[in-house]
């Protein structure tokens, strides 16, 4: 989980990896840590770059790369086996009442094999792909969304995914085999005065005299899992030492380590079975073969685990819409209003059309990012991100809808409606449970600008020095000769393309026009970020709502492509999805072209400058008249490493560690 913290990433060369370990760090020094941490090449093909840029490479993404038959054949039993044990033996109103997953769950979920999921099969997991993985946690999700999320943050930011990416030999064979039976991970790196602005890390690891280990001091916050986790990868700034510039580092680190204190078990608004903890860690020793990569690659570590790691969010927000239509579908086809199902009067039937189709869409765009990461001939940065940031947006829209449709139902929590003897749908629970998609792994606010970075990387490898009000002179001179030659070929590309031709694309039938609406909106994307950049140059990076709108439109093309491209590939089984793609695209591009119009036409500038005069106490005289919270200025945000003053609250596992 992270907070939103509003920094962009910077144009920057020369980047230092080490952060800074004062509490006050400039901004300059924030965005230079976001920036080091970056994947600065491009050694695969990227549909979602090439989109920002005004071209639709639509042979990247079709034909829709086919699935591994091994992986497969291992695939369809698990889900199969899944589904059969969560529809018997999972009891989702019973975790939401007891805030909490029963032992004997988790350890039934073991014995699927579901803790190895994402691991291979040569260290024991079931070596699922990445779809079948997202198909999993659907149908988990859909009996309880926090048993979801202890398996999804387990495996895909837990200590399985940074280990297959980056671990040693030596570190898969001693950890991978334990995590696959059922050993719980943890990640760990959002502190209490630290979110997404990584720069300012307390944590350190401090190289022990002997050089044989580290001292890992610091408290972490929002650690799901932590409070029932085996195995953790914890983030931790080590100084510069030997000649070595430290840095942020992960560690694989044995959460029964001396030292480590389990203070506090945290409460959310939904997922109320998460074990999300408060972790302390005092003087523990972590040996030097803990460490996952280098040290200082920690945070590039973590950003590419990510890469792949997002979709498990939207698979869940994927599965809580297929949930939505269902229950949407049947109430308003047998609830009776002014003569008629209400689902039959227009302004529910809007409603149920917009869930349809979304649920579809969201669905095409996940299992498309799921393809070409198994596929792995592709970098799917930009894509894993774009589905993420979107398909949390939608599914919160959808089950708000869901609630609207249900009325006072909706409204009603699914324990309060069966006591009236009333079917038990908890609507309201998946609109809480949903809530924190928009933030956990990166708020949207974050997601924007780290999209928004990709997407202008080409336009930065040429021009950034220009625009760098660091760069000297003759840097700037020689990026002015880059950028205007590459200009001068990029620029003449963006006024005519395919899409103007009436009969592109006609192998795609009624969705040709819809693919042709991406290529016109692609060009007409890249010229409104080629303009913006022209006008505010370095300080485009503080126009981000801006850049949130041109990401925004980013993710519609991109869903409308994926989806024109999956409807395609299966007009031949499920004919009837052309009429779900065609409505989904309709709307993704009423929205588009909205967004389009608010790039230019806003209040962003006196928004800006009327919250500073509001910031400054302006307007204190508008909340007048109710009972205030206490005083922002009172919290003391941040917790000095120190001993452990509070009981130790993890809840421990009855198993056999197999160790």
């Amino acid at each position: 989980m992270t907070t939103t913290d509003d920094r962009p990433s910077a144009v920057t060369t020369d980047l230092p990896t080490q952060p800074a370990t004062a509490t006050r760090v400039d901004e300059r020094q924030a965005r230079q840590v976001a920036e080091a941490a970056r994947e600065t090449g491009w050694t695969k093909p990227s549909f979602g770059k090439e989109l920002f840029l005004g071209r639709l490479r639509l042979p990247l993404i079709a034909p829709l790369p086919a699935p591994d038959p091994e992986q497969t054949a291992r695939g369809v039993p698990f889900l199969a086996a899944v589904g059969e044990y969560v529809r018997d033996h999972v009891d989702g109103a019973a975790i939401e009442r007891d805030d909490r997953i029963p032992d004997e769950v988790l350890l039934g979920m073991a014995d699927l094999g579901a803790f190895g999921m994402k691991i291979d099969v040569g260290h024991g997991g079931l070596g699922l792909s990445n779809l079948d993985y997202c198909r999993a946690l659907m149908m988990i999700g859909s009996a309880s969304p926090s048993l979801a999320a202890l398996l999804s943050a387990h495996q895909s930011i837990g200590v399985p995914q940074p280990l297959k990416l980056f671990g040693t030999k030596e570190q898969k064979a001693r950890y991978l085999p334990r995590l696959a039976a059922g050993e719980i991970s943890a990640f760990l790196l959002t502190e209490p005065d630290v979110g997404s602005d990584p720069a300012r890390l307390h944590t350190t690891a401090v190289p022990t005299e002997d050089g044989e280990a580290y001292l890992l001091n610091g408290v972490k916050l929002w650690a799901t899992n932590g409070s029932i986790a085996d195995l953790l990868v914890v983030m931790a700034a080590v100084p510069p030492h030997d000649d070595r510039k430290g840095g942020i580092t992960a560690f694989v680190v044995e959460a029964d380590s001396p030292g480590i204190t389990v203070e506090r078990r945290n409460a959310f608004l939904g997922l109320r079975g998460l074990e999300n903890s408060v972790t302390r860690f005092h003087d523990v020793r972590v040996p030097v073969e803990n460490v996952i990569g280098a040290e200082g690659k920690g945070l590039k570590i973590a950003l590419t685990t990510l890469n792949t790691g997002r979709l498990s969010l939207p698979a869940m927000c994927v599965g809580a819409s297929k949930w939505s239509l269902n229950v949407a579908r049947q109430w308003a086809a047998a609830r009776v209003q002014w003569g008629r199902p209400v689902g039959q009067h227009e302004a529910i039937a809007g409603k149920i059309a917009f869930i349809a189709a979304t649920t579809y869409g969201m669905e095409s765009m996940l299992e498309l990012c799921c393809r070409l990461a198994d596929e792995n001939n592709h970098d799917i940065r930009i894509e894993a991100a774009l589905v993420k940031l979107y398909a949390s947006e939608l599914a919160w829209q959808v089950a708000d809808e869901l609630i609207q449709i249900r009325g006072g139902r909706g409204y009603e929590s699914a324990a309060s409606l069966a006591a009236r003897g009333e079917r038990a749908i908890a609507a309201e629970q998946l609109l809480r449970d949903l809530r924190i998609n928009r933030i956990f792994e990166g708020s949207t606010e974050i997601m924007h600008l780290l999209i928004a970075r990709e997407a202008v990387d080409q336009h930065l490898a040429v021009a950034g020095d220009i625009i760098d009000p660091g760069a000297e002179l003759g840097r700037k001179a020689r990026a002015g000769l880059r950028a205007g030659g590459f200009y001068a070929r990029w620029l003449p590309t963006l006024t005519l393309g395919r899409g103007q031709a009436p009969a592109a694309y006609g192998g795609y039938g009624q969705l040709a026009a819809h693919l042709r609406y991406v290529e016109r909106a692609s060009r007409k994307l890249a010229r409104s970020t080629f303009y913006g950049m022209a006008r505010w140059q370095g300080r485009m990076e503080r126009r981000q709502r801006f850049l949130g709108r041109v990401v925004d439109i980013g993710a519609e093309l991109f869903a409308i492509a994926a989806t024109c491209v999956r409807a395609h590939a299966e007009r031949g089984t499920h004919p009837g999805n052309l009429e779900l793609a065609d409505v989904f695209c309709r709307q993704a591009r009423l929205r588009a072209e909205e967004l389009f119009a608010a790039l230019w036409r806003n209040t962003d500038r006196r928004d800006a400058a009327l919250a500073k005069r509001i910031l400054a106490g302006e307007y204190a005289h508008v909340e007048a008249g109710i009972l205030t919270p206490p005083d922002e200025g009172a919290w003391v945000a941040e917790a000095a490493p120190g001993p452990a003053t509070v009981p130790d609250v993890r809840r421990r596992l009855v198993r056999d560690r197999g160790r």
